[in-house]
């Protein structure tokens, strides 16, 4: 391999992507789109998928900085388009860059101090000097701030914003009033750009989530939103055609450190980082961040997921006593659904998609129905991980420790120990979890917890895990053996009653052609124990 290829792992500045010659995925016939069709966009991607370096790009074209797109699809067609709309290329415009990436957002002084320093550089720019009792009137600010532009330049200016939405992503969960505090301060200040729509060329801000669209955007009624739109689904993120257009020497060295071919190579990245789907008949995308890491550190594992824990919605999962399996692909939204905006529990489904743990799967035109599910293996084994501790006495510390311990028994066909330790995990979860709940929901903390088992050990062994009826529970598959599993919840059945339904409806036929050793187990819950109370084997 060229040891001059550089990854930009976390660089988002365009400008020295370029000039320290990082490998670079041409995004910019998106641009030439753009700049000839509305005048404010907006675009939700989850975090870490290229939105800012989206933006940074966006802020060079109209810098008019040609030196930088040497090479790439905008060199000739900026020189095209502007021969055909008679005007000059690469035409710099007065930019003005929010960047609210910067800061914790915890406090009430958080979010006017850094309205206040980003309009105060801008201002410094104009000759704008703001006597300190009208500093906090940012709206206000704003709005002199283009009209000087325009006066000084005699060109309208382009706003970028880059994460619009992480005050209120980091409240909303924990501070109520700051939240809306937040809400009504940004939604004067974004008011602006309908007010002065004469003096502005161009505008895109980009967020992970469009909760908060309606009542921070309703005065946007020029804001053109492409976050589902199919001509733009792959406006960020690595397509399957640039993977391996753009980075073919970092696939082969990754294939021979892990000692595969290329092909396997290419499937395990596939099924690890792609599958995001923004529109039903979009391109599918890979995770850029997981990608590029994977190449640097030659290794396929998790990368985006540790980048942040969605405590939250975890949160809102449990509450909203949402069927945990239903994730796994059976998620059912309407179009209405999906642009939910309210953080609360009951929303929490279009939150997901939005932030990018679950994606678009499928799609009923005639019902307008969405069928949602989590893109690839890197998500589905990351939100599994962090939601078993809300359904089972383990701590998000030991929950990898503990599913590996699951898998080492089954491959030693110690089913006892592995059913012992199903039992003390769920007699672990604590009592107060159910003080007035009904046996309904302790039943289906109980399925939750034992899905979530065998839905992990998926990682290292291959599971099956159903929950309906007419079908084992529980399929697991070893080099030698395959177990099945029947759980029987409270009043439904005893443990023997479990194996008898697995030999009664034949459920191990499908598997007898495998030639591997199969092993029944029936188990049943226990109500005043609140755990696994007895189980039964059949080693065939």
């Amino acid at each position: 391999m060229n040891i001059s290829r550089k990854l930009p792992i976390g660089i988002q500045s365009f400008k020295d992507l370029r000039k320290k010659n990082f490998l670079y995925v041409d995004k910019t016939a998106y641009i030439a789109q753009l700049s000839m069709a509305n005048k404010v966009y907006f675009l939700s991607r989850p975090r870490r998928f290229g939105k800012s370096l989206f933006l940074s790009t966006l802020a060079a074209y109209f810098l008019g900085q040609k030196e930088l797109f040497t090479g790439l699809y905008l060199e000739k067609a900026e020189e095209e388009q502007a021969a055909q709309e008679n005007r000059a290329a690469w035409e710099a415009y007065p930019v003005l860059y929010f960047d609210f990436n910067v800061g914790k957002y915890i406090d009430p002084a958080t979010l006017n101090e850094r309205l206040h320093v980003m309009l105060s550089e801008a201002e410094s720019v104009y000759g704008i000097s703001t006597p300190k009792e009208e500093q906090p009137f940012f709206a206000s600010r704003f709005e002199k701030l283009l009209k000087r532009a325009y006066q000084q330049t005699g060109k309208q200016a382009v706003i970028l914003v880059d994460e619009y939405d992480k005050p209120l992503l980091q409240t909303m969960d924990m501070n109520e009033s700051l939240n809306e505090d937040y809400r009504n301060t940004l939604k004067a200040f974004y008011s602006v750009i309908k007010t002065c729509d004469e003096y502005i060329r161009f505008a895109f801000l980009t967020g992970v989530t469009k909760f908060s669209k309606v009542s921070i955007f309703s005065d946007l009624n020029n804001l053109r939103d492409l976050s589902m739109e199919k001509q733009y689904a792959g406006i960020c993120g690595i397509t399957q055609t640039e993977l391996e257009t753009n980075f073919q020497p970092e696939i082969q060295i990754l294939a021979d450190e892990q000692q595969m071919d290329y092909q396997q190579a290419l499937a395990d990245l596939k099924q690890w980082y792609d599958g995001y789907r923004f529109h039903p008949a979009g391109v599918g995308l890979y995770n850029p961040f997981s990608v590029l890491n994977a190449f640097a550190k030659k290794e396929i594992r998790s990368y985006w997921f540790g980048t942040g824990t969605p405590t939250f919605l975890v949160n809102y999962l449990k509450e909203s006593r949402y069927f945990i399996p239903d994730l796994d692909g059976n998620v059912e939204l309407t179009e209405s659904g999906l642009e939910t905006y309210r953080a609360v529990a009951e929303d929490a489904l279009p939150i997901l998609f939005q932030s990018g743990y679950l994606t678009i799967k499928g799609y009923i035109k005639e019902a307008r129905i969405y069928r949602l599910g989590f893109p690839n293996n890197e998500v589905r084994y990351g939100f599994l991980e962090n939601l078993l501790p809300a359904y089972s006495g383990l701590s998000l510390g030991d929950t990898g420790k503990s599913v590996w311990k699951f898998v080492q028994d089954v491959r030693k066909g110690e089913v006892d120990s592995f059913m012992e330790r199903i039992q003390s995990i769920i007699a672990g979860i604590p009592y107060d979890n159910f003080t007035g709940e009904t046996l309904k929901l302790r039943e289906q903390n109980y399925q939750a917890a034992v899905y979530l088992i065998f839905a992990l050990m998926g990682q290292f062994v291959q599971t099956e895990v159903y929950c309906s009826t007419g079908r084992a529970d529980c399929i697991v598959r070893t080099a030698d053996t395959i177990y099945i599993f029947e759980f029987k919840l409270s009043g439904n059945g005893s443990a023997e009653e479990a194996l008898d339904q697995i030999k009664k409806n034949t459920y191990a036929t499908k598997y007898k052609m495998d030639g591997k050793k199969i092993v029944l187990i029936g188990s049943s819950f226990d109500e005043n124990t609140r755990t696994i109370k007895e189980w039964a084997i059949d080693n065939g």
